[in-house]
Order: C-alpha cells, then sequence, then structure tokens
C-alpha cells in the first residue's frame, strides 16, 4: 500500500516560494525522506545527501566546495549531524545569483532549529511532518490507526503482531542509538522509565515534583527528560491558556506522547480489545483526536484550559481572532456539560466541538456540536460558520 501525501509537499513547495531554505521536520521514521525523494524526483538536476551515509559526510566534509556549485533542489537528510552546514548554507543562499534551493531534513529540533536561528533566520521557512493523518486515509478505518499509530511502518504492517514489533524496535533504536548520536548522555534505561511515566500521566498536567520524586532527580532533570522528548516530537508539551477572569486557572502544561502507537507500545496495550479495557483508553482517544485536530488546522496557536474550579476544555484554538474549543468524550451520545458551558462563557468561544467515536454529526445547539473523529479532517473549512 502507497499513501500520498500531497498536503505536506504542497506546503513544501509553498514556502519554497517564498524562502531559498526549507526545514522539514519531525521524528524519525515518519516518512520525511520519502517525501523529499519524492521532490527531488520531481526536481529535474536536483542532489541527495543523506547524512547518516559515510560516503555523503565524506561528500561534505568541505561543504562549501561541494554545495557551492550545485543547482535546483539540494536535499541534506539527517541535517543535524553536520550542524556546521547551516553556516554554509547561509552563505551560499546570500549570493545574489544563487542556483540553488535548499531542503533541509531533521528529526531533532532543538538542533535545526538553534541553528535556524542562529544562521538562517529570514531565510529559512519551516515545515512539519509527522505520521500519518486521517486526511491522508480517507478510505481507512480510523481505530487502526488509533491503535498503530501513524508511523508508515507501523500503520502498514500486515498483521497488528508485526505493528507492535516494530513500534517496540522503534522505541529501543531510538533510545540506544538516536538520543545518544545528538550528543545527549541519559542512559537509555532512565529515559525509556521517564518516557512510560508520561504514557501513564498521557492527558495529565504536568508535575515535575511528582517525576522527580519517582525518578529519585531534581525537577530540573525531569523538565531537561521533558524537553528532550518534546524536542525529538516524541511528546506533546500543550501550553495552558489563561486570562484575567478572576478565576484560580492552571498554569503548567498538559503533556501527551505524541503518536498513540507509541502511546500502547509504552502501555504495553498491543490489541484493540486490551486499549478498551485499560484504564487509559480515555486519555488515549483524547491525545489522538488532538494530534488529529492539530494535523487539519495547521496552526501554531493550541492550549488547553482549564481551572481549579474543576472546568477544563481539552483543546483551545485561536484562529483569526477568533477561539474554537475542542472537547473529547469517549461515548456513545455525549451532551453539553456544565464545565463546557463555563469554558464557552468565559473564554468567549466562536463555536465547541465534542469530538467522539461514534458515526454521526449532529447540533446540540446553535454553536455547539458533536464531531465523529472520523469528520477531523473537514473541520478546519467549518471554522467560521
Amino acid at each position: 500500500m502507497v499513501v500520498a501525501r500531497p498536503a505536506p509537499a504542497a506546503r513544501v513547495r509553498e514556502s519554497f516560494a517564498v524562502h531559498p531554505v526549507v526545514a522539514l521536520t519531525g521524528p524519525r521514521q515518519c516518512g520525511k525522506t520519502t517525501l523529499a525523494r519524492a521532490l527531488a524526483a520531481d526536481s529535474p538536476g536536483s542532489t541527495y545527501f543523506d547524512l547518516e551515509a559515510a560516503v555523503d559526510r565524506r561528500r561534505l566534509a568541505t561543504p562549501e566546495q561541494a554545495l557551492g556549485s550545485l543547482r535546483g533542489l539540494v536535499v541534506v537528510d539527517e541535517v543535524q549531524r553536520m550542524p556546521g552546514l547551516f553556516e554554509t548554507v547561509r552563505v551560499l543562499v546570500d549570493r545574489p545569483d544563487n542556483p540553488a534551493r535548499f531542503l533541509l531534513l531533521g528529526s531533532a529540533s532543538p538542533s535545526l532549529v538553534k541553528g535556524v536561528a542562529e544562521s538562517l533566520a529570514g531565510r529559512v521557512g519551516l515545515v512539519d511532518l509527522s505520521g500519518f493523518d486521517l486526511a491522508e486515509l480517507p478510505a481507512e478505518p480510523w481505530r487502526s490507526l488509533w491503535l498503530r499509530g501513524g508511523f508508515p511502518r507501523s500503520y502498514l504492517a500486515p498483521d497488528v503482531r508485526s505493528s507492535a514489533l516494530w513500534r517496540e524496535s522503534f522505541v529501543r533504536t531510538f533510545l540506544e542509538r538516536d538520543i545518544p548520536q545528538l550528543g545527549i548522555t541519559v542512559p537509555s534505561e532512565t529515559l525509556r522509565r521517564f518516557w512510560t511515566m508520561v504514557a501513564h500521566f498521557h492527558g495529565q498536567i504536568w508535575n515535575a515534583a511528582e517525576f522527580a520524586r519517582a525518578l529519585g532527580a531534581s525537577e530540573g532533570t525531569a523538565r531537561r527528560y521533558l524537553d528532550i522528548l518534546a524536542g525529538s516530537f516524541m511528546v506533546r508539551i500543550l501550553p495552558p491558556w489563561f486570562e484575567n477572569l478572576r478565576k484560580r486557572q492552571v498554569k503548567a502544561p498538559k503533556i501527551y506522547v505524541r503518536d498513540s502507537g507509541l502511546l500502547h507500545t509504552l502501555l504495553d496495550v498491543a490489541r484493540e480489545h486490551d486499549l478498551a479495557g485499560h484504564p487509559k483508553v480515555g486519555a488515549s482517544l483524547e491525545g489522538f483526536a488532538i494530534e488529529q485536530l492539530l494535523a487539519a488546522l495547521h496552526t501554531p496557536n493550541a492550549y488547553f484550559w482549564a481551572t481549579h474550579a474543576g472546568a477544563e476544555l481539552d483543546l483551545l484554538v485561536v484562529r483569526g481572532g477568533r477561539r474554537y474549543g475542542f472537547e473529547c468524550k469517549r461515548s456513545d451520545a455525549p451532551g453539553v456539560t456544565r464545565s463546557m458551558r463555563v469554558a464557552f462563557g468565559d473564554l468567549g468561544l466562536e463555536r465547541l466541538w465534542i469530538v467522539y467515536p461514534g458515526d454521526e454529526s449532529y447540533p446540540l445547539d446553535d454553536r455547539i456540536s458533536v464531531l465523529p473523529v472520523a469528520d477531523i479532517p473537514g473541520v478546519a473549512a467549518r471554522l467560521g460558520r
């Protein structure tokens, strides 16, 4: 099965219309290389460097000589392995007659963004890529994507067991090889233990003191581990929204394992019936829905909201100065709760959708509707209606 990914390809092309350099970032094995090779195949005279290959690292040992004479699209995969390339690319694209465009692929945002900030500010467009989303799999059952996650090799595995084995190998390789390659010296077993703790706190408020006690470490160390996983696209830190409402509001972020398949691996959930009876099934669905909503909406302005009195909203999105809310419920026929009414009024929401695992979309009142998970890809067109 080959899954076309026209949306991220279009975002790369749109970014090249404005910038001479585009950084395509996302977790390892999410499809960046496949997408970049497809873009290179459509660009005559393109050049591809894979910095995981020793021969390409040798070719770029003198980067200005290797890159200076190239024309057309130049792709550099796993660019964080040679951070010195950022300065060379800046020199080349600043030349008035520069004939090349550079597509830089990175699987670790701290290294890449640091290089961008220092060398390529104003010259680079940023495009994020994750695993498959619902818009890319319109004819497929969404529950399979939820169980297996969006990594192509996990989702496209021939059976559930093969998918689970691939994800377990991914976790081990990520901890034992990928993290040390970034120059991070955290024992793999320690980081796996921390990652598993995040999985058990999936969808909850970050509490550095609780993590620190469990690890026998400082709160600063716990936050460093969280930043490592967030910077390598394994964990989402969803910031809180708070304003002057004369209410005590939560000001700590929520944490989620970004890929639902990896979440289930860390929770030792292999099959759908195991997931259905797991105590984290509701939180798992919430995290899956949030990732799908963010993939559909392409917005950096995403938050959650909660008060110490118990009112909360799973996802708050700001677009065009208007606020839209999303609440995730694992029930057959969700209704409006008092918490939703409080969130609607206090936040001044334009609309609120209740995302649920059913099949029918229906209104609950003029500005609150029920939205099936399968219909998430079309939600962007509904904003402002």
